[in-house]
């Protein structure tokens, strides 16, 4: 059947913008079309932003974008706009300023209204149909904000001026003078210690969000402070954390966020870089404890990812969406009568008391999210087995639903590739390689980052997003300096100069397009990316890191490797940037204070020997599976040449014909050793 409505998003790659390319609203995707017909006309702009899988997008388009009497309102009034955030940060960073100036609060679909010349005069997030609870209804909203535009020029001016000024007062930020100090890193956890939640670990109130990286920056704190409790916050989240619905249980993989605060009923979609960065911590927190829980979360996380979200020719899909069928979380769900209908009753009853699936449910419908509600001694003893045999029921189990769940309507997958997230995929695909030594996560990690290094360079720059054959905008810094990041992984994992060569290459691009030569750090947007009104440096660690904060890190090992002090220069003149920030909020930067403490405390760590060696590679090994946050590795083979200046730690070392380790600790070198050993013994 035809559609009865086709607008220009119809030819966009984008899966967000063609979710609305049937919408009666007359939308354009953002360009010059849109943007200079609004200046033709001098109408007003409303600009919808958000991404596919956001739950509250598809029920602001099924309400009001398909409606056809509120879409009738948006064309006679505006010029409308559909902007994907994950395509274009830039807009989404710039404009959810704006909302949260205005309405002290944000969040997706954002709601963004514009004059001609791109400047905010009024913004909001989700929308509802009519007035409900208190929200004015979108009809009202656009009438008003419409009315208000042409009939108050003189107030829509004033308001175009302050709201510049806000926005620029905003991305403008002025180097501390302070001295950098591992005194921020003890501030930090101190307000991660305010927030965490003693009963069901993590930090805050529902909805709780998987902090990865206040989590890794807590292990890096016990590290060098010995802080049991800093060691319980972690051990505590990431156990409730996998216990609970927001984790995967048959499939792998977690969910976005837990709606409530015990990590149980989750909002349902899966986002790569969540992953990413959670089977990293997952791997730091194994090597802390050597629970082996952890390392099989992080690889159950990585499979999960291999699976479902690996494309054929390189590269990870960006989502999988939180509904199927129309319903979120229909794929995931389970009544308690299909689980035994499945299973058969005598292994069915212990599986749903052991994953918490009662009569009534705890989801809609009387359908349950599957967590771990008990213990396997408690359930086994109500059923009089052993743990071992409750075990292989469970697994069985899980591999059955799992198969059942196969054949389920899929939720929908965001297909397209960011630059950025794929290379915080490789990094994941690396961990997971030198903890557990299988070949498929370094297949895995080295073809995604061919991919991106063979296709998505455009006359040597970074691009974007590729989808359906196309790449699509070019790179902003977090794209830089996350694949940068992976390259240098890469590196430490292989030794093969190509991925250091390119790592260090790339770096000098980014220098050259996002450095401020004025107050120092990196722009989010480049010389070669549109101008905005307002030029940020995207200071905040939030559901990603800030290009910043990694680049920090990747300035610092760069450095080291190649000899170039100048780059270490960089890496404190950022710091130096953002210790306002650091020293003010400091749970907002925990990313970023990650990169303060390696900057202070590097461990220089080099090996001489032959790659093949057994006796290097069990050195090597050792080194994996240590917890060494602060290490820079690097390795010559007395076989292969060395480039210019790169590897100084390692150039003034003495050959002696028997591989050997070299570790220096706080600026202080220990003997050198040859055995793997005495290597474990020093490297504690």
């Amino acid at each position: 059947m035809e559609p009865q409505y086709t607008n220009r998003l119809v030819h966009e790659t984008s899966p967000y913008l063609l979710q609305h390319a049937h919408n009666p609203v007359d939308w354009y995707p953002w360009g010059e079309e849109a943007l200079g017909r609004a200046k033709k006309e001098d109408r007003p702009i409303l600009l919808s932003v958000g991404y596919s899988s956001c739950h509250w997008c598809h029920v602001m388009e099924k309400e009001s974008f398909e409606n056809e009497a509120i879409a009738g309102i948006m064309n006679e009034r505006f010029i409308n706009i559909k902007v994907d955030r994950e395509e274009r940060p830039d807009l989404d960073e710039l404009y959810m300023n704006a909302v949260q100036v205005m309405t002290g609060s944000g969040g997706w679909p954002m709601t963004v209204f514009l004059t001609p010349d791109l400047v905010p005069i009024h913004a909001g997030t989700y929308f509802p149909p009519e007035d409900r609870g208190g929200m004015p209804g979108f009809p009202k909203v656009l009438s008003v904000v419409s009315d208000y535009y042409r009939s108050h020029r003189g107030e829509v001016g004033k308001m175009e001026e302050q709201m510049k000024h806000a926005l620029r007062q905003m991305a403008e930020i002025i180097p501390s003078q302070e001295t950098l100090s591992e005194k921020l890193l003890s501030k930090a956890f101190d307000a991660l210690e305010s927030q965490f939640d003693p009963i069901y670990g993590g930090f805050g109130n529902a909805p709780k969000f998987p902090s990865s990286m206040a989590l890794s920056l807590l292990l890096r704190y016990w590290k060098s402070t010995g802080s049991k409790k800093a060691l319980e916050m972690v051990d505590k989240t990431l156990e409730k954390m996998a216990n609970g619905g927001i984790y995967d249980h048959l499939g792998g993989g977690f969910h976005r966020y837990s709606v409530d605060g015990q990590w149980l009923i989750p909002h349902f979609e899966k986002m790569l870089y969540d992953n990413a960065l959670l089977s990293r911590t997952y791997f730091e927190a194994f090597q802390v404890t050597q629970k082996e829980r952890y390392r099989r979360v992080g690889e159950e996380i990585l499979r999960y990812v291999l699976r479902e979200m690996k494309s054929p020719g390189g590269g990870f899909y960006s989502t999988e969406d939180a509904d199927s069928e129309g319903e979120e979380g229909r794929f995931y769900v389970w009544t308690r009568d299909e689980i035994k209908g499945i299973l058969g009753k005598e292994k069915g009853t212990p599986f749903c008391a052991y994953y918490g699936v009662g009569q009534q449910g705890n989801f809609e419908g009387g359908a349950s999210v599957l967590s771990v509600a008990s213990t396997l001694e408690k359930v086994s003893q109500s059923y009089g087995m052993t743990v071992a045999d409750l075990e292989k029921i469970l697994e069985e189990g899980r591999q059955k639903l799992f198969t059942e769940r196969e054949k389920r309507v899929r939720p929908g997958r965001d297909e397209k590739k960011l630059t950025s997230w794929n290379g915080l995929m490789i990094s994941s695909l690396v961990d997971g390689f030198k903890l557990s030594g299988n070949d498929q996560y370094m297949s895995a990690a080295k073809e995604a980052a061919l991919f991106i290094l063979q296709e998505t360079r455009e006359n040597g720059l970074l691009m974007r997003v590729f989808n359906k054959g196309k790449w699509r905008v070019k790179g902003y810094s977090e794209d830089y300096a996350f694949f940068i990041q992976a390259l240098i992984d890469l590196y430490e994992a292989t030794f093969e100069m190509r991925w250091l060569k390119e790592a260090d290459e790339l770096n000098k691009r980014m220098i050259q397009q996002f450095w401020d030569e004025r107050n120092k750090g990196f722009f989010f947007t480049g010389s070669e990316n549109e101008s905005l009104i307002a030029r940020s440096k995207n200071p905040y660690d939030n559901a990603t890191p800030s290009a910043n904060s990694i680049a920090v890190f990747n300035l610092v090992r760069l450095g080291y490797l190649t000899g170039e002090d100048s780059l270490k220069q960089k890496a404190e003149q950022t710091l130096r940037l953002f210790h306002n920030f650091l020293n003010q909020h400091p749970s907002g930067f925990t990313q970023m204070l990650s990169g303060l403490s390696f900057f202070l405390n590097p461990d220089e760590i080099g090996v001489i020997g032959s790659k093949n060696d057994p006796k290097t590679k069990a050195m090597l090994k050792e080194i994996y599976l240590a917890y060494l946050p602060n290490k820079i590795l690097s390795l010559r083979d007395p076989q292969e040449p060395i480039e210019e200046n790169w590897f100084p730690f390692l150039m003034e070392k003495e050959i002696t014909g028997v591989p050997t380790a070299f570790v220096c600790k706080r600026f202080t070198c220990l003997p050198p050793v040859n055995n793997e050993a005495e290597l474990r013994k020093i490297l504690k």
